[in-house]
C-alpha cells in the first residue's frame, strides 16, 4: 500500500511538472512509511480485510487447543486465534512478530480436515511466525518499491537532465529506447522478486511445520485436500493473497515465475519424500 502511494504521488508530481531531484526522497520516505505502517499493524489491517474474528477457549475450544499444542511444540508464545466466515478451506497467519501473531482458519477449511491435517495447517503458519515471514514480505516490498522508483528515476535523469539534445531538441532514441525497456522491466523484476521471495518462504514454513509436528503426513493430506478443492475465498486481493496457505489468486495459468506459492503438487511431492525418509532427514 505505500508503495504504491508513492508511486502515485511520483506520477503526480511529475505530471505538475516537478521534476527535480528533490523528490526522490520524498517519495521513498512516504513509500517507507507505508510500508512499514503496515508492517506494524499487519494483524489488525488483515483481520480488517479478511473480516477474521478473534475466539477464545469458550469459543472454540477444541481449536484453541489445538493451536495451543502446537505452539508448545514450537517453544512460540500463544497466538490470537481468529476464524473467518468463508466456505473456502484457507489459512492463514500474520502478525509482526511472535507475540502479536495472528493465526486465521475459514470456517471451510474446519469443516472439511480432521485434527491430523488442522494440526498441519496449524504448525504451517505457526512456521510462518517462527520465521518472521511478515517482516520478510515488508523487507521485500521495500526493495520492489525501491527499484521501482529509482529505476523510473534514473531513467528520467538519464533522458532529461543529460544535456545531451540534438539540433531539434529531440533525445538520443537509444537512450529513450533503453529508457522505455527499463521503465516495463523494472516493475516486472520487482513482482517477481516478491514472488520468488514469497515463494521460498511457504516451502520453508512447509519444512518447519513438519519440525514442530514430526509428523509430515497430517500437513501433506491437507494440502491434497485444499488441491481437491476449487472453492476460492472471498477476500483474494494482492495485499493478501500471499498470506493463505493456498493463495487464492494462483492457478494453472499463472506462470510459475509470478506465482506467490509452490506448485501444491510439488509441496504434497516433497512431504511425501519426507513421509518416507522420516522427518529427521529434513
Amino acid at each position: 500500500m505505500g508503495s504504491l502511494t508513492a508511486f502515485v504521488m511520483y506520477a503526480f508530481a511529475l505530471y505538475a511538472g516537478y521534476s527535480s531531484i528533490g523528490i526522490i526522497p520524498i517519495v521513498v520516505g512516504i513509500s517507507l512509511f507505508g510500508v512499514w505502517g503496515s508492517y506494524y499493524s499487519s494483524d489488525k489491517i488483515v483481520l480488517a480485510m479478511t473480516g477474521a474474528k478473534v475466539i477464545d477457549h469458550e469459543t472454540a475450544p477444541q481449536l484453541f487447543n489445538l493451536v495451543h499444542e502446537i505452539t508448545i511444540a514450537s517453544g512460540l508464545p500463544m497466538p490470537k486465534v481468529a476464524i473467518v466466515q468463508d466456505e473456502a478451506p484457507n489459512a492463514f497467519a500474520t502478525g509482526r512478530d511472535p507475540q502479536h501473531a495472528v493465526i486465521a482458519f475459514t470456517t471451510g477449511i474446519l469443516e472439511v480436515m480432521d485434527r491430523e491435517q488442522l494440526q498441519g495447517v496449524a504448525a504451517h503458519e505457526l512456521a510462518h511466525v517462527a520465521n518472521r515471514d511478515t517482516l520478510v514480505s515488508a523487507v521485500a516490498a521495500t526493495t520492489a518499491g525501491a527499484i521501482a522508483l529509482l529505476s523510473d528515476f534514473l531513467i528520467r535523469m538519464t533522458y532529461f537532465g543529460g544535456g545531451r539534445r540534438d539540433s531539434n531538441g529531440g533525445g538520443n532514441p537509444l537512450v529513450l529506447v533503453a529508457a522505455l525497456v527499463a521503465a516495463i522491466l523494472a516493475p516486472i523484476a520487482a513482482v517477481l522478486l516478491k514472488a520468488a521471495i514469497s515463494r521460498k518462504r511457504e516451502a520453508l514454513a512447509d519444512a518447519t511445520a513438519v519440525a514442530f509436528t514430526r509428523n509430515p503426513t497430517g500437513l501433506r493430506r491437507a494440502l491434497e485436500t485444499l488441491a481437491s478443492d476449487s472453492t476460492v475465498v472471498h477476500q483474494k486481493s494482492n495485499a493478501v493473497a500471499h498470506l493463505w496457505i493456498e493463495s487464492p489468486l494462483d492457478n494453472k495459468m499463472t506462470s510459475k515465475l509470478f506465482a506467490t506459492h509452490p506448485a501444491i503438487e510439488d509441496r504434497i511431492a516433497n512431504l511425501r519424500a519426507l513421509e518416507k525418509t522420516g522427518p529427521s532427514a529434513n
